[in-house]
C-alpha cells in the first residue's frame, strides 16, 4: 500500500461546507484505508494500492460530487511530490509563509499558457509567479485577500484545475506524513 494525500479545492470556503468526519467516512466507504484529515480544508491522507494518481483524482472528484453534490478540484500526491511544493518553490522563505503558496495542478501547463497567465496578470499586483512540475508557485506579496490572482483566473489561463496551499499548511501535512512513517 502507498500513502497519498488528496488535496480538495474549494472545501469549506464560500458555500462549500463539508465536515471532515463526513469526508473521512466517504473515503472509508469507497475502500480507502488509514484515512485521516489534516486541517479542516480538504486535506486527506489515505492508503491505497500504488497506482497513477490521475485515476485516484478522477475517482475522488466523482465521489465528492456523488455523495455531497459538490464539484471540487482534486489533486493527489505522494509525500515527496507534496514536499516538492516547498523545496521547489523559489519564493519559499522570501516572504511570510501565509503569503507564499504552491498550487498543485491536475495537468502540466505549457510555457505558452504560463506566459498567457503572466501577461494577463502583469501590473495587477505585487505577486510573483513561477511554473514547476504540475505546480504553480505564487508569492502574493502583501496578501491573498485583495489579489485578482484567483483560482478561477489561474485555471482559465493554464487550462487545468488546481488547488493551492500556503507553505505553513504544506509543511504541516508533510510533518504529519513524516511522523506516521517514523511511528511504523
Amino acid at each position: 500500500m502507498a500513502r497519498y494525500v488528496a488535496l480538495f479545492g474549494s472545501i469549506n470556503v464560500g458555500g462549500n461546507r463539508l465536515k471532515m468526519v463526513d469526508l473521512r467516512s466517504a473515503f472509508e466507504a469507497e475502500g480507502f484505508c488509514n484515512v485521516e484529515t489534516v486541517v479542516a480544508s480538504g486535506n486527506v491522507l489515505f492508503d491505497h494500492d500504488a497506482r497513477p494518481t490521475r485515476g485516484l483524482e478522477e475517482k475522488l472528484a466523482m465521489m465528492v460530487d456523488d455523495r455531497f453534490d459538490m464539484t471540487s478540484a482534486v489533486v493527489v500526491r505522494d509525500r515527496d511530490e507534496l514536499a516538492a511544493g516547498v523545496s521547489d518553490n523559489p519564493f519559499a522563505g522570501t516572504n511570510e509563509d501565509r503569503f507564499v503558496h504552491t498550487m498543485y495542478l491536475t495537468d502540466q501547463p505549457t510555457k505558452a499558457q504560463f506566459d498567457q497567465l503572466v501577461g494577463d496578470h502583469l501590473g495587477r499586483g505585487g505577486e510573483k509567479l513561477a511554473l514547476g512540475k504540475r505546480m504553480l508557485f505564487l508569492d502574493y506579496g502583501d496578501g491573498v485577500a485583495g489579489s485578482k490572482l484567483t483560482t478561477a483566473f489561474i485555471e482559465r489561463r493554464l487550462g487545468c484545475k488546481g488547488t493551492a496551499r500556503n507553505m505553513r499548511s504544506i509543511a504541516r501535512i508533510v510533518a504529519k506524513l513524516d511522523e506516521e512513517k517514523k511511528a511504523k
